[in-house]
């Protein structure tokens, strides 16, 4: 009996691959960048299954290219903005995602990316790199408190609730936030207040975002946003780059109308060599890591991996996006 084909984007954690083999023939996309468009349509021609990553866009044209065979896609991240749902939809093929799995870590690189931007470590590591670190400087390297202040958290969802607990918790702080729905336990245990963003704009020392893409939130964090912050304001975003206008951004750092920015997402990824926010000290930029930890990674490998098992196999995903 001929076993059902998944492609896989690119290699994942190991746990993945095995439950996927179990049950399937993998195909996996080789290459340590993501697949081309022409590697993508081809690589999917047959498949009974795509198990995709965040750099894989998946639309009608890859669907209809798999064949009318595809029952399923299992995305490797929380996020699924890469997909066309509903494209899947209109062809009845499942899709997932691996939600749940990676709240703690992606927290953790967020307020790393917090004290780093705001103690200007990067402009520390630059001096000590480039020898001009000559000794302790009395007026060196001066960075912001943290203890008390208040942190503002766009899109209080299980990210973003987990950043308010660690700093509010830790460091005393503050806490207001945006979300669609009121979180009275939010309110109780942080003593957190919902306010509308432009108050959050305007009165928050430190800015997470923890929004998802879509075209309300794409690029809402423009120039008049800045404009509405601090001056000594730190901005922080472990979400989606496409969340945040680059072009403004890079002017409100330039400019000095914001302190800093912590940034493990931008638009696109990788930055061109050219981009400023490579060269601006202001600027703490990571590749995208924020999922990156043993513990994170291996559970989404294994989620998506059973979403798409499950989808073969015609059972309901158990973590679906519709």
């Amino acid at each position: 009996m001929t076993r059902p084909v998944v492609f896989v984007g690119r290699r994942i954690p190991q746990v993945g691959l095995d439950i996927l083999a179990q049950h399937t023939d993998v195909r996996v996309h080789s290459g340590a960048l993501p697949p081309t468009r022409s590697e993508l349509l081809t690589g999917v021609q047959g498949v009974d299954g795509i198990l995709s990553l965040l750099s894989d866009r998946m639309d009608g044209e890859v669907f209809d290219a798999a064949g009318p065979q595809l029952k399923v896609v299992g995305n490797f991240a929380v996020g699924f903005n890469n997909i066309d749902v509903e494209a899947a939809k209109q062809r009845r093929i499942a899709v997932g995602n691996t939600p749940g799995v990676l709240t703690d870590a992606t927290a953790d690189i967020a307020v790393a990316l917090m004290m780093g931007a705001a103690r200007r470590l990067k402009e520390g590591w630059t001096a000590v790199d480039q020898r001009q670190w000559r000794t302790w400087e009395p007026l060196g390297w001066i960075g912001l408190d943290m203890k008390g202040k208040t942190l503002g958290i766009i899109g209080m969802g299980r990210i973003g609730q987990a950043v308010a607990q660690r700093l509010h918790g830790g460091w005393g702080m503050q806490v207001l936030y945006t979300s669609r729905q009121p979180k009275p336990e939010v309110d109780r245990t942080m003593n957190a207040r919902r306010v509308e963003v432009d108050e959050l704009l305007a009165s928050s020392d430190f800015i997470s975002i923890h929004v998802a893409l879509n075209e309300g939130t794409r690029h809402s964090i423009n120039a008049a946003a800045f404009d509405k912050m601090k001056s000594t304001a730190v901005v922080v975003n472990t979400a989606r780059g496409e969340v945040v206008d680059q072009a403004a951004l890079i002017d409100a750092l330039k400019n000095n109308r914001i302190f800093a920015a912590g940034l493990d997402v931008c638009e696109p990824e990788p930055l061109p060599d050219s981009s400023p926010l490579r060269q601006l000290v202001n600027c703490l930029l990571v590749p995208h890591i924020g999922s990156a930890t043993v513990t994170a990674r291996n559970a989404m490998a294994e989620r998506a991996a059973r979403n798409v098992v499950a989808g073969i196999m015609g059972e309901p995903l158990p973590y679906p996006v519709y």
